[in-house]
């Protein structure tokens, strides 16, 4: 290999390497004859000699020299020949695509963000895909925060999934479900009915689920646009922590219909439309564009959209 970084030193500019030279030397080092190595680079044999005349020169070696009837490698071209093939095998691996992804073989860590809410929408597939399907592979979830883009800038984080209000140009984005609010109290509530009306919801005290511990939110926002307010009695950053305190007392939350509709059962409480209009919103995967090609991280992308559409299918996005 130091002979190989000598013929760098000797050229002054990496960018002066051509290529097609380093394979002929490996033909003609391999071969040490013009002809099979001609035959073997598909070029004509004055084109092959013309090629070690060139290296002859840049070297400042014989590398091939006469021994009767054939050609014998000098010291020096003896001990170019293993380096310049590790030098061409690793080039060659360097420019051909990557393989493909065997999941059953992986063996990995992927660091990503998400909310409790999103493993619990996604998080019982994604476990019965990964025992099945990629046994080696761990995924290591920390909690979406203000600074969440910022880890993905940086590479410390693989993916987020959340919902991000915010564009990112710099990041790539795709949607893998869509959710919307509704609302729920306990059963036996002694102040809402069967319906919920727009003055009780002010009214009651609320539970707000705040993931990145910062103050308001859509539900204020609205209520603000109808001249109302409400009491924010506890605010949790836990989804799962905003309904179990909702299914405990008297406070009211507005939440994610998904999760409710695997978890109000079991918690005891009622799930009722709001009084107000929301939309849905999507919850999205985003990572680094640094990320995009990696073979690994791209079939982890594929996996989350596999596991997002089963876990909502399209025909309930609708409904939603």
């Amino acid at each position: 290999m130091k002979e190989l970084f000598s013929l760098c030193e000797t050229m002054r500019d990496l960018a002066a390497i051509d290529l097609n030279l380093l394979v002929a030397l490996d033909a003609l080092l391999d071969e040490a004859s013009v002809t099979r190595a001609a035959a073997r680079l598909g070029k004509s044999i004055p084109g092959t000699s013309h090629a070690l005349a060139r290296l002859r020169e840049t070297l400042g070696d014989p590398l091939l020299v006469r021994a009767g009837r054939g050609m014998v490698r000098t010291a020096r071209g003896e001990a170019l020949r293993p380096a310049v093939r590790e030098t061409l095998t690793r080039v060659e691996a360097l420019l051909t695509a990557p393989e493909a992804v065997e999941p059953a073989t992986l063996e990995r860590t992927f660091r990503l963000h998400v909310t409790d809410h999103v493993l619990q929408v996604l998080g019982a597939r994604l476990e019965a895909r990964l025992a099945d399907d990629a046994p080696r592979v761990d995924l290591d979830f920390g909690a979406v925060r203000t600074d969440t883009p910022d880890a993905l800038r940086a590479g410390r984080l693989d993916a987020a999934i959340g919902v991000f209000p915010r564009s990112f140009p710099e990041l790539q984005r795709r949607l893998l479900f869509r959710d919307r609010l509704v609302c729920a109290v306990r059963k036996g509530h002694p102040e809402v009915g069967k319906t919920l009306d727009l003055t009780t919801y002010a009214r009651l005290s609320h539970v707000r689920i705040a993931p990145r511990e910062q103050p308001g939110g859509i539900v204020d926002t609205r209520l603000a646009a109808k001249g109302l307010e409400r009491r924010v009695a506890r605010s949790v950053p836990y989804f799962h922590a905003a309904l179990h305190l909702a299914a405990t007392t008297d406070h009211v939350v507005t939440a994610s219909k998904r999760m409710l509709e695997v978890l109000a059962p079991t918690l005891g409480l009622r799930v009722l439309e709001p009084p107000l209009t929301f939309e849905p919103y999507p919850l999205a995967l985003l990572w680094h564009p640094r990320r995009s090609h990696d073979p690994g991280h791209r079939w982890l992308r594929e996996l989350l959209a596999e596991v997002a559409r089963d876990a909502a299918p399209a025909r309930a996005l609708a409904a939603s």
